[in-house]
């Protein structure tokens, strides 16, 4: 998607979302001193173009019984079994992220366990299954940052 111009209340009003999806339209109208048809109308347009691609709840892994997260890099040694590893990947509930990457690793997965039993079990199963080259598994101690992406309404204008 090419660059779009915004002005400073599209980046206010992004802002205001990434900091709280759920923020009511009314209050950041009123934060913005902007009427609620207008903030409606600018998150519409907004999603419109892609660049407010939804609204999640941020659920803790631990809470629900997932209490072990790693990535996984791939190394392929076959460049053509991309698109089979990654319809693969993207039927294990237990893989949330899949990403394309430069590097030492074809593609780096984000993947949660109950535990490092489990992880090793779905290492061993359905992800050893994939044959083609070579993985390496890191297991995350803790999260320590995670937060939203900046949105620099400086400079705007």
């Amino acid at each position: 998607m090419s660059r779009q111009h915004f002005d400073s209340l599209d980046f206010k009003i992004l802002e205001m979302l990434s900091k709280n999806a759920r923020k009511p339209f009314l209050e950041i109208a009123r934060e913005t001193n902007v009427s609620g048809a207008a903030i409606h109308q600018r998150i519409q347009k907004l999603t419109s173009l892609g660049v407010i691609k939804g609204f999640e709840s941020i659920i803790d892994p631990s809470a629900v019984g997932y209490d072990t997260c790693a990535y996984v890099g791939f190394i392929l040694n076959d460049p053509t079994k991309f698109d089979s590893v990654v319809e693969v990947l993207t039927s294990m509930p237990e893989v949330v992220e899949v990403h394309y990457t430069t590097g030492q690793y074809d593609i780096l997965v984000k993947i949660f366990a109950h535990n490092n039993s489990h992880l090793l079990e779905l290492l061993r199963g359905k992800l050893q299954e994939l044959g083609g080259g070579r993985t390496e598994t890191l297991i995350s101690f803790k999260e320590v940052v995670n937060r939203p992406l900046p949105i620099n309404i400086e400079n705007v204008d």
